[in-house]
């Protein structure tokens, strides 16, 4: 469990820098340049997901019940991770969809973390998705209290093409982790 803790503190300090010292990251930048921060926070939330990822996996079989899930929440969650899904997608596609969430990648965490946190029950589990749930909120109402980020590096035009791209992609990742990814990335099916 310790690992799983470890990672949880490494990942999601390096992702709250921005919004807790904002100060020691712009001091960062200028020390290091843009492109040298970059590196060093990339190489830190790199090293905290392995941590993470690794600590999930050892503490998972051995971990205590908090409490006993019913089969409903499962199908919720396979619910609300549709649309998480689609707004994951949408983050990279400017459209309607961006535009209208203003954060739709954090929402999509908000969403994922949330429905897995329901569904699964034991104490690896509340740490991993509670840990994701809450810096996704803190994040989420950090972001809404800034200036929305307008401008888009990717060369597709923002418009509906995007949106329908995000819907359809979207649904296609979900059927794919619904009928069968999920148990091979993870080992666990969705159904079943």
């Amino acid at each position: 469990m310790s690992m799983l803790i470890a990672g949880v503190v490494i990942f999601f300090g390096s992702h709250l820098v921005r919004v807790v010292a904002p100060g020691f990251r712009e001091t960062m930048m200028q020390r290091l340049g843009k492109w040298g921060w970059k590196g060093v926070y990339s190489v830190v939330s790199i090293v905290g997901l392995g941590l993470l990822i690794a600590g999930y996996v050892q503490a998972k079989p051995a971990s205590d019940w908090l409490w006993s899930p019913p089969v409903w929440t499962r199908h919720l969650a396979a619910l609300v991770v549709l649309p998480a899904l689609v707004l994951l997608v949408a983050a990279y596609l400017p459209g309607r969809i961006r535009r209208a969430t203003g954060h739709p990648m954090t929402l999509a965490v908000v969403l994922w973390s949330g429905a897995h946190l329901l569904a699964n029950g034991q104490v690896a589990d509340a740490i991993l998705f509670g840990a994701f749930f809450l810096w996704s909120l803190v994040v989420l109402f950090s972001a809404m209290g800034r200036t929305a980020n307008a401008g888009s590096d990717l060369s597709l035009p923002a418009g509906p093409l995007n949106d329908i791209l995000a819907v359809v992609i979207g649904i296609g990742l979900w059927a794919w982790l619904a009928f069968g990814g999920h148990r091979v990335l993870f080992g666990m099916p969705v159904f079943g």
